[in-house]
Protein backbone atom coordinates (compact mmCIF):
# COMPACT_ATOMS: atom_id res chain seq x y z
CA UNK A 1 0.00 0.00 0.00
CA UNK A 2 2.40 2.74 1.14
CA UNK A 3 2.23 6.10 2.89
CA UNK A 4 -0.18 8.77 1.68
CA UNK A 5 -0.11 12.51 2.37
CA UNK A 6 -3.25 14.50 3.09
CA UNK A 7 -4.12 18.09 3.86
CA UNK A 8 -4.21 18.05 7.64
CA UNK A 9 -7.08 20.45 8.25
CA UNK A 10 -9.28 19.76 5.24
CA UNK A 11 -11.39 17.18 7.10
CA UNK A 12 -13.23 19.76 9.14
CA UNK A 13 -14.36 21.55 6.00
CA UNK A 14 -15.42 18.43 4.17
CA UNK A 15 -16.91 16.21 6.88
CA UNK A 16 -17.81 18.73 9.57
CA UNK A 17 -15.63 17.00 12.17
CA UNK A 18 -12.66 18.41 13.97
CA UNK A 19 -11.59 22.04 13.69
CA UNK A 20 -9.39 24.01 11.37
CA UNK A 21 -6.45 25.98 12.76
CA UNK A 22 -8.45 29.16 12.23
CA UNK A 23 -11.42 27.79 14.19
CA UNK A 24 -9.16 26.67 17.05
CA UNK A 25 -7.40 30.05 17.08
CA UNK A 26 -10.76 31.84 17.13
CA UNK A 27 -11.99 29.71 20.04
CA UNK A 28 -8.71 30.21 21.94
CA UNK A 29 -8.96 33.97 21.39
CA UNK A 30 -12.56 34.03 22.63
CA UNK A 31 -11.59 31.99 25.71
CA UNK A 32 -8.69 34.37 26.44
CA UNK A 33 -10.96 37.42 26.16
CA UNK A 34 -13.50 35.80 28.48
CA UNK A 35 -10.80 34.96 31.05
CA UNK A 36 -9.42 38.51 30.89
CA UNK A 37 -12.90 39.99 31.37
CA UNK A 38 -13.50 37.69 34.37
CA UNK A 39 -10.14 38.67 35.89
CA UNK A 40 -10.93 42.37 35.39
CA UNK A 41 -14.34 41.94 37.03
CA UNK A 42 -12.72 40.12 39.96
CA UNK A 43 -10.21 42.96 40.40
CA UNK A 44 -13.02 45.53 40.34
CA UNK A 45 -14.87 43.47 42.95
CA UNK A 46 -11.75 43.26 45.12
CA UNK A 47 -11.20 47.04 44.89
CA UNK A 48 -14.82 47.63 45.91
CA UNK A 49 -14.55 45.06 48.74
CA UNK A 50 -11.49 46.93 50.05
CA UNK A 51 -13.71 50.04 50.11
CA UNK A 52 -11.36 52.04 47.93
CA UNK A 53 -13.39 54.99 46.70
CA UNK A 54 -13.28 55.16 42.89
CA UNK A 55 -16.22 56.43 40.87
CA UNK A 56 -16.85 54.75 37.52
CA UNK A 57 -14.08 52.23 38.14
CA UNK A 58 -13.16 50.18 35.09
CA UNK A 59 -10.36 47.64 34.82
CA UNK A 60 -9.51 46.28 31.38
CA UNK A 61 -6.99 43.47 30.95
CA UNK A 62 -5.19 42.71 27.71
CA UNK A 63 -2.64 39.93 28.11
CA UNK A 64 -0.38 41.03 31.03
CA UNK A 65 -1.40 44.72 30.81
CA UNK A 66 -4.18 46.24 32.93
CA UNK A 67 -5.71 49.63 32.21
CA UNK A 68 -7.57 51.38 35.04
CA UNK A 69 -9.96 54.28 34.59
CA UNK A 70 -12.22 56.12 37.00
CA UNK A 71 -12.09 58.98 39.49
CA UNK A 72 -10.25 58.15 42.70
CA UNK A 73 -11.18 60.02 45.87
CA UNK A 74 -7.55 60.99 46.56
CA UNK A 75 -3.97 60.24 45.54
CA UNK A 76 -3.58 57.53 48.20
CA UNK A 77 -6.67 55.71 46.92
CA UNK A 78 -5.39 55.93 43.35
CA UNK A 79 -2.04 54.47 44.34
CA UNK A 80 -3.66 51.68 46.35
CA UNK A 81 -5.84 50.71 43.38
CA UNK A 82 -2.74 50.57 41.17
CA UNK A 83 -1.06 48.33 43.75
CA UNK A 84 -4.05 45.99 44.07
CA UNK A 85 -4.06 45.49 40.31
CA UNK A 86 -0.28 45.44 39.82
CA UNK A 87 0.36 43.01 42.67
CA UNK A 88 -2.00 40.50 41.04
CA UNK A 89 -0.66 37.34 39.44
CA UNK A 90 -0.41 37.71 35.65
CA UNK A 91 -0.24 41.52 35.59
CA UNK A 92 3.10 43.01 34.52
CA UNK A 93 2.03 46.51 33.45
CA UNK A 94 -0.58 48.86 34.89
CA UNK A 95 -1.73 51.76 32.72
CA UNK A 96 -3.14 54.18 35.30
CA UNK A 97 -5.62 56.52 33.60
CA UNK A 98 -7.51 57.45 36.78
CA UNK A 99 -8.19 61.02 37.79
CA UNK A 100 -7.99 62.27 41.38
CA UNK A 101 -10.67 64.36 43.08
CA UNK A 102 -8.54 65.54 46.04
CA UNK A 103 -4.93 66.06 44.99
CA UNK A 104 -2.16 65.10 47.41
CA UNK A 105 1.58 64.54 47.05
CA UNK A 106 2.47 61.33 45.23
CA UNK A 107 4.05 58.51 47.21
CA UNK A 108 7.18 56.64 46.19
CA UNK A 109 7.02 52.94 45.44
CA UNK A 110 9.30 50.20 46.70
CA UNK A 111 9.61 46.68 45.30
CA UNK A 112 10.24 44.24 48.13
CA UNK A 113 13.37 42.11 47.85
CA UNK A 114 14.35 39.04 49.85
CA UNK A 115 15.31 40.05 53.38
CA UNK A 116 13.24 43.24 53.40
CA UNK A 117 11.12 44.11 56.40
CA UNK A 118 8.95 47.17 56.84
CA UNK A 119 11.51 48.36 59.41
CA UNK A 120 14.38 48.10 56.92
CA UNK A 121 12.32 49.85 54.27
CA UNK A 122 11.39 52.63 56.73
CA UNK A 123 15.08 53.05 57.65
CA UNK A 124 15.94 53.41 53.95
CA UNK A 125 13.24 55.98 53.13
CA UNK A 126 12.78 57.80 56.43
CA UNK A 127 16.06 57.19 58.24
CA UNK A 128 14.17 55.59 61.13
CA UNK A 129 13.14 51.91 61.26
CA UNK A 130 10.49 52.74 63.87
CA UNK A 131 8.52 54.60 61.17
CA UNK A 132 7.48 51.23 59.70
CA UNK A 133 3.83 51.73 60.86
CA UNK A 134 3.58 54.64 58.40
CA UNK A 135 4.33 52.24 55.54
CA UNK A 136 2.04 49.58 56.98
CA UNK A 137 -0.87 52.03 57.30
CA UNK A 138 -0.22 53.39 53.80
CA UNK A 139 -0.63 49.89 52.37
CA UNK A 140 -3.77 48.90 54.26
CA UNK A 141 -6.07 47.18 53.50
CA UNK A 142 -3.83 45.23 51.09
CA UNK A 143 -1.45 44.43 53.96
CA UNK A 144 -3.08 42.68 56.88
CA UNK A 145 0.07 42.06 58.92
CA UNK A 146 3.31 44.11 58.93
CA UNK A 147 5.34 40.90 59.02
CA UNK A 148 3.78 39.45 55.87
CA UNK A 149 5.43 41.02 52.84
CA UNK A 150 6.95 39.07 49.96
CA UNK A 151 9.66 39.61 47.34
CA UNK A 152 8.30 41.23 44.21
CA UNK A 153 5.46 42.95 46.06
CA UNK A 154 5.26 46.70 45.44
CA UNK A 155 4.52 48.96 48.41
CA UNK A 156 3.52 52.62 48.75
CA UNK A 157 6.00 54.78 50.63
CA UNK A 158 4.15 58.01 51.44
CA UNK A 159 5.87 61.29 52.20
CA UNK A 160 6.05 62.17 55.90
CA UNK A 161 4.01 65.18 56.99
Amino acid sequence: MGVFSFIKNAGAKIFGIGKTDAEEASEASAAKLKAEAQAAAKLEETINDLQLQVENLNVHIDDDRATITGAAYDQATKEKVVLVVGNSNGIAIVDDQMTVEHVQPEAQFHTVVSGDTLGKIAKTYYGNAMKYPVIFEANKPMLKNPDLIYPGQVLRIPTLD
